[in-house]
């Protein structure tokens, strides 16, 4: 799975919670409202998810993470062993013009 950057995850945060501190503040005003659920959407895609308040949480989650981490799945022997198998069968690679 593609992640996306951390500094764009964390200014689609940063501005979604700026819209949703101004849509609180004004909840009457229809053209705050439409961009706070703007801000929400653009989060909710950015981080696959269907609800803004999930994607929140977790972008949150994901810029306290380590971004190695979540990209590796699996148990640590697993990983190794696929690390291992796909380094070396790299290096041992022979091509019929090396001959």
């Amino acid at each position: 799975m593609l992640l996306p950057a951390k500094a764009e995850v964390a200014r689609h945060l940063q501005r979604y919670r700026a819209w949703e501190r101004a849509m609180l503040a004004s909840p009457a005003d229809s053209s705050v409202r439409a961009t706070f659920e703007d801000t929400g959407y653009t989060l909710c895609v950015l981080m696959g998810k269907r609800c803004a308040r999930e994607a929140a949480d977790a972008a949150e989650r994901y810029l306290r993470s380590d971004a190695t981490g979540s990209l590796w799945q699996g148990s640590p022997r697993r990983r190794a062993k696929n690390v291992a198998r796909r380094s070396g069968s790299r290096s041992t690679r022979r091509f019929p013009a090396e001959h």
